[in-house]
């Protein structure tokens, strides 16, 4: 009889212990669902300030005499800055895996970036300057990764 209540009572504490480990499995599924919005938030809030800081740039252009041989550098300098902002960003919330989530947040950029360019202009090819802007892309979500995680909120 003490060795059936003592079955019974091990398999009760089993049971609340896999109970557990479900519900921890489906936080982390919700973790894992909320860092991924994290990241293509931080890519799109790269895109929106990319936006804004080439619209500068048009205008400063527009109205100076800056030569047009700068503008791939600027091209350049402004979406690199704008995922790094964007890289730190998301990873400040996310808190860890920042030099991966980082990478996905440039990736994700220049995925939606060059669709849009091979939509838009009919003409458009990958030459080296895209294969710098790619490389660059990725090392300043990187940064931005590190940057981001390291920051106490």
């Amino acid at each position: 009889m003490k060795i059936i209540k003592k079955v019974n009572s091990f398999n009760e504490i089993n049971k609340a212990s896999n109970f557990k480990n479900v519900s921890s499995v489906s936080n982390v599924d919700a973790k894992n669902q909320n860092n991924i919005l994290r990241i293509i938030k931080g890519a799109l809030f790269s895109i929106i300030i990319s936006v804004i800081g080439l619209l500068i740039f048009a205008i400063v252009l527009t109205n100076s005499n800056v030569s047009e041989d700068v503008i791939p550098i600027v091209i350049i300098v402004i979406s690199n800055l704008s995922i790094l902002i964007g890289s730190i960003i998301c990873n400040k919330r996310i808190e860890k895996n920042g030099i991966v989530n980082g990478m996905l947040v440039g990736l994700i950029y220049l995925i939606i970036i060059y669709f849009a360019s091979s939509i838009a202009i009919k003409s458009f090819n990958f030459n080296l300057k895209s294969v710098i802007m790619i490389l660059c892309s990725i090392l300043s979500g990187t940064i931005g990764g590190i940057i981001g995680v390291n920051l106490k909120k």
